[in-house]
């Protein structure tokens, strides 16, 4: 079993600046489109057997895209969002920012886990849904030989991926796997996660 993970493609929010983990109506722009479209041609030698993605705006786009082009089935799963960043979503202004790198930096570091910004999601809550259906995915998968992509987002993957996938921690995400529609390959042996490249 294969799993790629990849983020969406750039949105108009993703252009603004603005925070936007709630279903705000904020598209992809019509580079994340292209994005998009790359990403499918990447993949399309590839047997993949379903696409999952975030019902966020921008990644359902972007699985749209996907499944358009591959002629492969979506289905949108709650537990890719991104996490909801309470009284700080809609805006763009750097007290939001900080505030919002505050959380990330805290939570990276391995504390205060059980809070988050006023409003929001905590580490352990977006955690929590995120592996939880990537557990489900592999136990229930038939086929050895399926391939899923699986279209998130960012913080989705800093905060989920570390410790589910054996040899992947933040540092590696956030250095190689935060551009738009970047690929990160995760095999499943044995009921085991690990990444592939």
């Amino acid at each position: 079993m294969r799993l790629y993970f990849t983020r969406h493609g750039e949105s108009e929010a993703n252009r603004l600046r603005v925070i936007s983990n709630r279903d705000l109506p904020h598209p992809l722009t019509e580079a994340g489109r292209l994005q998009a479209l790359v990403f499918a041609d990447r993949l399309r030698h590839k047997p993949i057997t379903r696409i999952y993605a975030s019902p966020l705006l921008r990644a359902r786009q972007t699985g749209e895209i996907l499944s358009a082009s591959l002629s492969v089935p979506l289905e949108l799963v709650d537990g890719l969002r991104e996490p909801d960043c309470g009284v700080l979503e809609g805006r763009g202004d750097a007290e939001a920012w900080a505030a919002h790198k505050t959380w990330l930096d805290t939570w990276l570091s391995g504390r205060e886990l059980d809070k988050g910004p006023t409003g929001g999601e905590t580490y352990h809550a977006v955690r929590e849904r995120f592996t939880s259906f990537i557990k489900a995915l592999v136990i229930g998968c038939e086929r050895a030989s399926d391939e899923f992509v699986l279209v998130t987002h960012g913080e989705a993957m800093l905060i989920g991926l570390p410790g589910l996938v054996g040899n992947l921690d933040a540092k590696y995400i956030l250095e190689h796997g935060l551009g738009y529609a970047d690929i990160l390959c995760v095999e499943c042996r044995e009921g085991k996660l690990m990444y592939r490249g």
